[in-house]
């Protein structure tokens, strides 16, 4: 298909404003430009048209016959083009709002919270996107994703929702029997749970533990299966705090030596650049920031250093 021969939409904006006002001055003040711009870039309309589109005179500018006709015609696309933008505006504000995060964190924490956020906004729907991997914006199917990292993501805004510490976790049963938690040291004689994503050895030496047999027990690839190995007894995990926040609340899990490790990832609401007038956007960003600074006041975790 050939492509279409357009004048610069810079001129077409300027010619039809000295058009409405019948006035270069005055179509000046509207688009913030100088008088010179707008005479300039009507100057150029009229070489790539052909003919000229204003008489020009010492006070005043007219219409020419072929500029009154071009400008009716202008008038008209523009706004048609100003409706269709604020009715894509309007539809997307009324659609629901698509959501990317990893799994483990819409279980754990995302989910079990967000009938709040419904409540507080019952004219947004949400839409939850469980994937590791990173979103492409651009293709039009996600509004905004919950990553668990650094915050660096090109063309993005990348707003911090909370820091993170890992912590180890197992079924309060674990504090009685023959060898009952009371130190880290008394993991020696409790069965590890291994997820890929932390390192008992590293956790244990910030820990300052004295023994490091970290090669018993069972690895898992997933948190929600470390997770619930731990709920069941089967041993000792470590995961990342906001993953057990319920689960330490309502007795089902407890932290055995009452701290945790900092990590240098933190978990980031991270939304493309040009979102962000969204208003959708906006009121989760603030709703979830309020959750997340509630989780942490009630932590009771003595942190060490990463």
């Amino acid at each position: 298909m050939k492509a279409r021969r357009l004048p610069s939409l810079t001129a077409l904006r300027m010619f039809e404003a000295a058009a409405r006002f019948m006035s270069f001055s005055r179509a000046a003040e509207e688009l913030n430009v100088t008088h010179s711009a707008i005479s300039r870039q009507i100057r150029e309309l009229e070489l790539f048209i052909g003919r000229p589109l204003f008489h020009r005179s010492t006070r005043r500018v007219e219409l020419t016959a072929a500029g009154a006709r071009y400008a009716k015609v202008l008038h008209k696309a523009f706004d048609d083009i100003a409706t269709a933008t604020h009715d894509a505006q309007e539809r997307d504000n009324a659609a629901p709002l698509v959501i990317s995060t990893m799994d483990s964190f819409a279980i754990k924490w995302l989910i079990p919270r967000l009938s709040r956020f419904q409540e507080e906004h019952p004219d947004i729907g949400v839409k939850i996107h469980t994937s590791d991997e990173l979103v492409d914006f651009w293709r039009g199917e996600v509004d905004l994703a919950i990553r668990y990292g650094e915050g660096n993501y090109p063309r993005c805004t990348s707003t911090l929702l909370m820091e993170e510490e890992v912590i180890a976790i197992c079924s309060p049963r674990l504090l009685e029997g023959k060898h009952p938690l009371r130190t880290p040291d008394d993991l020696m004689h409790h069965k590890l749970l291994h997820n890929e994503r932390h390192d008992w050895l590293r956790w244990l030496q910030r820990a300052k533990a004295k023994s490091f047999t970290v090669t018993n027990g069972v690895t898992m690839a997933h948190s929600l299966l470390v997770i619930e190995a731990a709920i069941r007894g089967d041993g000792v995990a470590l995961t990342r705090r906001a993953l057990v926040e319920d689960d330490l609340r309502a007795g089902r899990l407890i932290n055995p030596f009452g701290m945790g490790v900092r990590v240098k990832a933190s978990y980031h609401i991270v939304t493309p650049k040009e979102a962000a007038k969204d208003t959708r956007i906006k009121a989760f960003t603030a709703w979830a920031k309020r959750e997340a600074k509630a989780s942490l006041s009630l932590s009771d975790t003595i942190t060490l250093p990463a």
